[in-house]
């Protein structure tokens, strides 16, 4: 969603305002929206001629606009009479509506701060444009009266033509005007030395970008606009050098050496920095597959005309070590082995007059074989990175000066075989998520905040299961008493903690054969594969413990179910339903876990239709409603060779019936624990007789599901002995909630479906559903950001890179930002989760 600063500001209460507009009235500020935001007021500091030239272009576009907007809106002849008494005040001293408007989009800034705590990103993004459009404008100026001074001081430049003294604005202190000249171009030069800067670091935030895109964030590829910037810079270098050149004697030898050597060091900094790898080589890299890379050299059409022979671009594998190597001024070790060999490296670098640019694309690259490092303690293969370094040369210009130029891809694993590629990507996403910007290569953080982890697994499972839904901060939380293995209830617990890359993918999860990211990447790779629609229509809780459904279920009708990720098995979802004994005591059963085989057999949907138990998804939507366009239609009749078909059914046997309930206490209830088995045996003592049994062995043929007995059975004791608050509505939380699009925004994707027949299903909403939209003790319906909410929080990567943006604008990359959590605690106190636990652990004896 696109944010500007007056979207924000129109939404405020006016009399907040009022005292903003003391000297432009309010009626007229409406009437320039957000146009005024978007004139370089803010840079427009100064009083010289390059200012008064652009104050005076600016009131006129504003009175224009004023007038536009008037006539647009059929405002009276009053308002027109108004805007052209502005005019004529302003006309005598254009600079004093520069300065009028800086003021008051400065109060309106802080107005938003205070409000919203921090400004809309794409704010900060047009300011940045505006701020180097400005310098690029006053850079031409500055070349400008360079030139005309310089040709002032020619002799026999004709008298009168141009006077001196109109050039210098004030000949400062009594200085000549060579000297003048000579300042003049310094200053220029120093100018230009800043706008590099600008771009430089523009370079280096599509860089970050590029990585964090690696994870599935969003990311604006083009690079057409830096190759504009870069390619104006170099004209403004080519323009100064010729000045200098011309200048001759005008200039002392020394100050014009001085000169020369940081107009070339501009020149080597923006050529070298323009050289960037396009299109990244896979960060997952299996040896022998065929894969493809590109590069693009943005002064490629300013530097490499129509070469005789096209300088040619080499692809080689490196080492992390010697990738540091390279970035040491020394460059890398002479005869540095290579790392591993690749097939078809060399590609010419080439114009595209038609495209606009210079690239070079690598289609048909492979990787023979790989020499793999010395590993540091426990290092395994695919915490190895090593990267692809693309490097040519050429000589530039009448000098023939040489030029080198390098790019490293993204870090890459190499792998030899399948079954490295689920740790070989956790060793990526945590690479790029949580590398900075400038880094030693391949140098990352051992522990980060977990809640820059929520935002990366987010991210992930968005881009990876082609969702616009996504996790919830319910989810969140289930996710940090996993990984953290700590069964605190509340968010609070978990919004200052940091996780650590071992827990995230070295430690296995205690009581389980895997780690947190091996399990996370099978319910990923599960609901890719099978689940994508199901989730999109919010029918799948997913990630809640099994204790948490319990308490969700034990006070809900008969037939009452909700679908949840298995606990102890990798890429498994399982149906958690509530049967009630003949006395109305509640029984919560777990089927045994689907697989995405098992789903490719007979589909989810298909699947909730054959058991007749199953009647309402929780809270208390009617199963055919939810679950309608997600039946396959039956055949009816024969098919076209005369067959009767015969379909697959599902069935669920159970033993026995069900046990009657004595209403007693059990004599112990353990803890709330993650870390217990939460597919296995919750063995809360209830009886001897009732203890549940494990999973019989797990296969694939339907029969398993007949073969079912009560293995997964959680039989519970009594709600009056739960003692729930009668208002308790345990699970507040909307799932037919959709995700705050500013937040995360995902391209949204149709569902995808193995079906031929279209999807029918409008996005299912749950919140109709009266006890789904009360407000009782749980969660507050906003602990994300609504939609309706401005601006969109911004996650943590979102405010690192925009802090970036502002470094030097003269707004502290914090204060403008705020630190707002993306997990916002719960405004309640206690959360509904944590009421559901503590019911569950209770013992009011």
């Amino acid at each position: 969603m696109s944010m500007s600063l007056w979207g924000l500001v129109s939404k405020m209460p006016p009399e907040k305002l009022q005292r903003l507009y003391v000297d432009f009235p309010q009626h007229l500020r409406h009437l320039l929206s957000d146009w005024l935001e978007n004139q370089p007021w803010e840079f427009l500091v100064g009083s010289d001629t390059f200012c008064c030239n652009m104050a005076s272009a600016l009131l006129s576009a504003t009175v224009q606009r004023l007038q536009t907007s008037a006539g647009k809106q059929g405002e009276g002849s009053a308002i027109l009479q108004h805007i052209s008494t502005l005019e004529s005040i302003y006309q005598r001293d254009p600079l004093k509506l520069v300065a009028t408007f800086r003021q008051i989009l400065q109060g309106e800034k802080k107005a938003v701060m205070e409000q919203f705590r921090h400004l809309p990103m794409p704010f900060h993004w047009k300011q940045e444009e505006l701020k180097f459009t400005t310098a690029l404008q006053r850079l031409q100026h500055r070349v400008g009266e360079t030139r005309l001074l310089r040709e002032a001081l020619q002799p026999g430049a004709e008298a009168g033509q141009v006077s001196l003294h109109n050039l210098l604005d004030a000949p400062a202190n009594g200085k000549g005007p060579s000297e003048a000249l000579a300042t003049l171009l310094q200053e220029t030069v120093g100018e230009l030395e800043a706008a590099q800067a600008l771009v430089l670091k523009r370079i280096q935030i599509w860089k970050r970008q590029q990585q964090l895109a690696g994870n599935g964030a969003p990311f604006e590829e083009s690079l057409a606009p830096l190759q504009e910037r870069c390619e104006s810079l170099v004209d403004i270098y080519s323009q100064l050098q010729q000045e200098v050149g011309a200048a001759g004697g005008e200039l002392e030898p020394k100050a014009r050496a001085v000169l020369i050597s940081r107009l070339d060091e501009v020149l080597r900094t923006l050529v070298t920095s323009s050289f960037l790898v396009e299109k990244q080589p896979p960060q997952v890299l299996k040896t022998q597959t065929k894969f493809q890379a590109g590069v693009r050299f943005l002064l490629g059409l300013r530097f490499l005309g129509a070469p005789a022979k096209p300088p040619l671009v080499r692809a080689d594998m490196v080492t992390e070590k010697q990738a540091r190597e390279l970035s040491m001024p020394q460059g890398p070790g002479t005869g540095a082995e290579s790392t591993g060999e690749i097939i078809n490296n060399t590609v010419a670098l080439e114009n595209s007059i038609p495209g606009n640019c210079c690239s070079a694309l690598f289609k048909n690259l492979l990787l023979k074989k790989i020499k793999r490092c010395e590993r540091k303690g426990t290092e395994s293969v695919t915490e190895e990175k090593c990267a692809v370094l693309f490097s040519t040369s050429f000589t530039l210009g009448p000098n023939k000066l040489p030029i080198q130029l390098q790019a490293l891809s993204l870090p890459l694993v190499v792998i030899v075989h399948g079954n490295q590629d689920n740790n070989a990507k956790a060793t990526i996403l945590w690479d790029n998520a949580f590398s900075e910007m400038d880094r030693v290569p391949f140098v990352v953080a051992e522990r980060v905040p977990w809640e820059k982890m929520c935002e990366t697994l987010n991210l992930k499972f968005m881009a990876e299961v082609g969702t616009n839904r996504g996790l919830l901060p319910e989810h969140f939380l289930f996710l940090a008493q996993k990984i953290f293995n700590d069964n605190s209830l509340s968010m609070e617990a978990f919004q200052h903690r940091s996780v650590s890359w071992s827990q995230f993918n070295k430690e296995i999860l205690l009581g389980r054969g895997f780690t947190f990211w091996q399990w996370f990447d099978g319910v990923l790779d599960l609901t890719k594969r099978c689940l994508r629609s199901y989730w999109s229509d919010r029918l799948i809780i997913g990630f809640i413990s099994k204790q948490y459904v319990t308490s969700l279920l034990l006070n809900e009708p008969d037939g009452t179910f909700l679908l949840r990720f298995s606990d102890s098995e990798i890429g498994g979802i399982t149906i958690a339903h509530v049967i009630r004994g003949q006395d109305g005591s509640p029984q919560i059963e777990n089927i045994q876990p689907f697989s995405a085989k098992d789903l490719s057999i007979r589909s989810l949907g298909d699947r909730i239709r054959d058991l007749a138990q199953l009647k309402n998804l929780y809270p208390k939507k009617p199963k055919d409603e939810a679950f309608r366009s997600h039946y396959k239609p039956e055949q009816m009749g024969k098919d076209g060779r005369g067959y009767v078909p015969a379909t697959i059914k599902m069935t669920v046997e159970r033993d026995q019936p069900l046990p009657t309930l004595e209403a007693q206490m059990p004599t112990m209830v353990p803890a709330y624990d993650l870390g217990m088995a939460a597919d296995s045996p919750m063995n809360m003592q209830l009886s001897p007789d009732m203890v549940s049994q494990v999973y019989p062995p797990h296969s694939h043929s339907i029969a398993s599901y007949q073969a079912l007995s009560r293995e997964d059975t959680l039989t519970t004791f009594p709600e009056s002995h739960l003692q729930m608050p009668p208002n308790l509505n345990p699970m507040n939380l909307s799932f037919d909630q959709t995700h705050p699009q500013g937040l995360l925004p995902c391209p949204s994707q149709e569902h995808a479906v193995s079906t031929p027949e279209p999807l029918l299903c409008s996005d299912v909403t749950m919140a109709e559903d009266s006890c789904m939209s009360q407000s009782v003790g749980g969660f507050p319906q906003a602990t994300w950001v609504g939609e309706d909410m401005f601006p969109p929080l911004l996650p943590p990567t979102e405010q690192d890179l925009t802090k970036l943006l502002l470094e030097g604008q003269g707004e502290s990359g914090g204060g403008a930002l705020g630190t707002q959590p993306l997990l916002q605690p719960s405004h309640y106190g206690q959360s509904g989760i944590s009421m559901s636990h503590l019911d569950l652990r209770a013992n009011p004896s």
